[in-house]
């Protein structure tokens, strides 16, 4: 997501903002210390000018720890 929101030309603060969300939010999401809900996926996908599914695409469904 961080590639994605740089490559837009969104800072995180401005990239919160534009989505409605908290900005240590969405600094949590990018390190991965987040679980996005359904809700929020779909927020940040149309943010960036994405699909759901193309937000999520080459995403891994295993758990690192599995």
């Amino acid at each position: 997501m961080r590639d994605l929101r740089k490559e837009r030309g969104f800072s995180q603060e401005s990239f919160a903002a534009h989505c409605g969300l908290d900005r240590t939010y969405v600094g949590g999401i990018e390190r991965g210390e987040r679980n996005l809900a359904l809700k929020n996926i779909g927020i940040i996908a149309k943010a960036l000018g994405l699909t759901m599914s193309q937000l999520l695409e080459g995403v891994d469904t295993e758990r690192e720890d599995s």
